[in-house]
């Protein structure tokens, strides 16, 4: 067998795998072991100590760029409070973070809870501008930062509103984010006020984050769509009824994608090795 010709493979048969192995798992899901790391659990862990009558502030600090990787882990935090019957107050401080992620998470992950009600079990308070600014109005006073949910309604005909006055009357902060916005929740909302934060964050923008874990800023993180599918496990393996979710083929999951990596990464390091293997065979072969 002459090995060198694998050399000249046409790339087009490279592209069909990498179709196949996108594809198949997300029609499929393959299921590879998840090992559920620390900073993951203790976020998990944080909200399965709450109960009905606590409260989770989860923002929604992210945009379409980055949704394949920060909606799942966004459903999943969302999915858990809901289960929990924990109180859920959403919002966004980044511009497209309540334009679309917030609303369609909600709206999603709410749709499977149809006896919560809107204004007494979660409120959406859409987008607040300002930045690090605004941070601090919204920790003291929703109703100074928000004139009126994402609907329009004035905070004080909300129930949930009634009952919180701030960010800091909260039990949890949880920043869903991409960029800088997860260390303003952590340098000022935890910082200043000492309420518990958490993060989920892109892959790239994980490492950063962990110097705030050590310094005790954070609680815990999900990183990228591997942090994701660790929640989605921990979701999985301590609420059966999410079984069906998840196995939803139709659902963009981070398990999934998680899949299509694994496979995907596998097939480009075949091709490597094989690539490796023919270039010494050719060589060798002309120095025979």
């Amino acid at each position: 067998m002459n090995l060198s010709k694998l050399t000249a493979i046409d790339r087009r048969w490279i592209f069909l795998l990498i179709g196949l192995g996108t594809l198949i798992p997300i029609l499929i899901p393959i299921g590879f072991p998840v090992r559920i790391t620390p900073p993951v659990r203790n976020i998990f862990d944080k909200i399965e100590t709450l109960g009905e009558n606590d409260v989770v502030v989860l923002s929604y600090d992210y945009g379409p760029t980055t949704a394949a990787e920060n909606d799942p882990m966004a459903d999943a935090v969302l999915r858990q409070c809901l289960l929990r019957k924990v109180k859920v107050i959403a919002l966004a401080l980044y511009p497209l973070g309540g334009l679309t992620a917030a609303n369609s998470s909600v709206e999603r992950v709410t749709a499977e809870f149809p006896d919560l009600r809107y204004g007494v079990d979660y409120v959406n308070l859409g987008y607040k501008d300002g930045g690090q600014a605004s941070m601090k109005l919204l920790a003291e006073d929703f109703a100074g930062a928000f004139p009126g949910d994402t609907n329009g309604t004035p905070l004080a005909d909300l129930p949930l509103m009634q009952r919180v006055k701030g960010a800091r009357n909260a039990q949890l902060a949880v920043s869903i984010a991409t960029g800088i916005i997860g260390e303003w929740w952590a340098n000022l909302i935890n910082a200043q006020y000492g309420l518990p934060v958490a993060v989920g964050c892109t892959a790239v923008s994980a490492p950063k984050y962990y110097a705030y874990l050590e310094a005790g800023q954070m609680l815990g993180l999900i990183g990228g769509l591997k942090g994701a599918s660790e929640y989605e496990q921990l979701l999985i393996d301590n609420y059966p009824q999410t079984r069906s979710i998840y196995s939803n083929p139709m659902l963009q999951s981070a398990s999934k994608g998680m899949d299509v990596q694994t496979i995907d990464h596998l097939i480009i390091i075949g091709f490597i090795v094989l690539g490796n293997i023919a270039f010494f065979a050719g060589r060798r072969a002309k120095q025979a």
